[in-house]
């Protein structure tokens, strides 16, 4: 209801009035842009922008029917204003360019080889599958193995050997690593 009749005032050219719209939401309106924008903008720049709020609610407030509504919606759209006038495109010379890709490129060439190796060692029959696992992934020592699964030593080291056989002859054959 305060709202109401201080807009009317305002409507009617009293700065009074507007001045205690401004100390009612000057708070409100500098939370709302810095809720915004983050921290790009300074402390002045925030003032700045929450000022124009309040020259725009003086110049546009015949049309205002709900102020608090209004200023928020005007501190959120003069805020993104203010940010693309402060700030210039981000400009990236071409060594961190290079240096962008190249660190993208390694990303795709290792995830590649992630999935060239997990393809070749879900083609491994299930036992072998399983001791190269637990051997490589689980990091289990051969006696471990032995002990669990009741194979000899000797038939775990040749699963393991030919594990690694089938892996590089899945691998080579895809040429991952050959990139």
């Amino acid at each position: 209801m305060i709202d109401a009749i201080l807009l009317g005032a305002i409507r009617r050219g009293s700065e009074n009035a507007l001045g205690q719209l401004i100390e009612k939401y000057s708070a409100y309106i500098c939370t709302v842009i810095r809720n915004t924008v983050g921290d790009s903008l300074t402390h002045e720049d925030i003032e700045e922008t929450a000022s124009d709020v309040f020259f725009a609610l003086w110049q546009n407030a015949a049309k205002v029917e709900k102020p608090k509504a209004w200023l928020g919606a005007t501190a959120r759209n003069k805020a993104k204003n203010k940010l693309r006038e402060t700030h210039t495109d981000l400009r990236i010379d071409d060594e961190i360019a290079t240096d962008i890709i190249s660190e993208i490129e390694d990303a795709i060439l290792l995830d590649c080889e992630r999935n060239a190796v997990k393809e070749a060692i879900l083609a491994m029959d299930e036992r072998d599958r399983e001791i190269f696992l637990r051997y490589y992934y689980d990091s289990q020592t051969v006696a471990t193995i032995v002990a669990e699964t009741g194979m000899s030593e000797a038939a775990v080291r040749k699963r393991l050997e030919r594990g690694k056989k089938k892996l590089r002859a899945v691998l080579d054959k895809q040429e991952v690593f050959a990139l």
